[in-house]
């Protein structure tokens, strides 16, 4: 049986001599509620190295679709801002992931963004973040707990006419989880907004130059819906609808 395969972008732990394990290496991650989100029969998510650019090509060749999961912030740099503080961002995943971003949106592949994903998305596209939404944005609600993480949820507002507005249109009182530092502060270019949320944030959007799905970004966490069972919309719409773009 020939298998989809979904490339995902991974997390980076760099050198750190107090760990027991692989303290002097940088690992490459994805964390496990992701991998099961993503694994369906016939589908195989692959990891993507972070190798030499002569072999990244061919790798990414063989897939079919491509995931940008969560993690560390992107670097102001990345979007030609200076740092306001402590958030400095992982400015080495933000170059590696653009690469394969870069790469997916010239070749027509499909995109899921999903948190950071989203974020990188907008950047690529010309847009900026939040470097810390709260102190930035006096008017945005707390979107993070490092304590409580994906057992907070909020109402979720979808753009009328557009494509979560239809795939969740039997939902009466849709909510998503929140666990994000940063958020859209200018949107980038040929980007719609596809929902935000009671304070204002661009929670998911899509490219303009695609069909509606096909290259789009979530601020929220699918993968995490067990958390909150029953209380946040369907997970599977979402990978669903990325998945029929899938020649």
């Amino acid at each position: 049986m020939t298998m989809i395969k979904i490339g995902i972008s991974a997390c980076f732990m760099y050198p750190n001599l107090e760990r027991d394990y692989f303290g002097p290496k940088t690992l490459s991650y994805i964390e496990n509620e992701m991998m099961n989100y993503l694994t369906r029969k016939g589908i195989l998510p692959v990891l993507i190295p972070d190798v030499k650019e002569e072999y990244l090509k061919d790798i990414l060749d063989e897939m079919d679709g491509f995931v940008f999961q969560g993690g560390a912030d992107l670097a102001p740099i990345t979007y030609g801002e200076e740092s306001i503080g402590k958030w400095k961002g992982d400015a080495y995943r933000d170059q590696y992931e653009l690469k394969i971003l870069d790469y997916a949106i010239k070749n027509s592949k499909p995109v899921l963004g999903i948190c950071r994903g989203l974020q990188l998305m907008n950047v690529y596209f010309g847009g900026t973040l939040y470097q810390d939404t709260q102190t930035q944005n006096t008017a945005a609600n707390n979107h993070r707990s490092a304590a409580l993480y994906d057992t907070i949820k909020h109402k979720i507002i979808f753009t009328k006419g557009k494509l979560l507005a239809e795939l969740y249109r039997e939902e009466n009182d849709p909510h998503v989880n929140t666990v994000h530092h940063q958020a859209v502060k200018q949107l980038g270019k040929n980007l719609e907004v596809y929902a935000t949320s009671p304070d204002g944030l661009i929670e998911a959007f899509g490219y303009c130059k695609e069909p509606e799905g096909k290259v789009m970004g979530v601020q929220w966490h699918p993968e995490f819906s067990s958390t909150l069972k029953g209380e946040l919309i369907d997970a599977d719409k979402l990978y669903d609808k990325f998945l029929s773009h899938i020649n």
